[in-house]
């Protein structure tokens, strides 16, 4: 039973940092039947697991206490598990769900296409674009885009400071 209990805290909080754990919403009850198999698609439907969910709680609440969540299972046991006694299929379904944890199954993964793989590569760039990139890798910022000139010198546009002595 403390499996079960601990099972159902977890899903609780699935999701809603506010939570405080001793309360499941609706979407966090279809959640756990959908993940530990009490909702199959045949006997017991995601309509039957929402019927049931606005059976137990109470008038006016949107959640459901741990007290609440074992008469719902005690109510979709008969139903899931038919050809069993009562008490055999309240275990079967308790069964299902001791011990499992929420998943984040089917959340967004980063994209590993070949395309982004070969273009962020800085050893393929040729000519003009190699240069923007230093031996590791690493981009040169505008270094790398533009042609950094010296304006120093005793007139603003001059760009030769220090090259006079050279050319004469």
């Amino acid at each position: 039973m403390a499996g079960l209990e601990e099972s159902f805290h977890k899903f609780a909080i699935f999701g809603d940092t506010a939570a405080s754990g001793n309360n499941m919403t609706g979407k966090n009850f279809s959640k756990m039947c959908k993940e530990c198999g009490v909702m199959d698609g045949k006997a017991v439907t995601s309509t039957d697991i929402d019927i049931l969910f606005n059976k137990v709680k109470t008038k006016g609440a949107r959640t459901i206490t741990f007290a609440e969540f074992q008469q719902a299972m005690k109510e979709i046991c008969v139903k899931r598990f038919k050809g069993k006694s009562p008490e055999e299929a309240l275990q079967a379904v308790y069964g299902l769900i001791e011990g499992k944890e929420p998943s984040s199954v089917g959340t967004t993964k980063v994209a590993k296409v070949a395309g982004v793989e070969r273009l962020t590569d800085t050893s393929k760039y040729t000519g003009s674009h190699k240069e923007r990139f230093d031996e590791s890798g690493k981009g040169k910022g505008l270094a790398g885009r533009q042609d950094l000139t010296d304006n120093s010198g005793y007139v603003g546009a001059y760009k030769g400071a220090g090259t006079y002595d050279k050319t004469h």
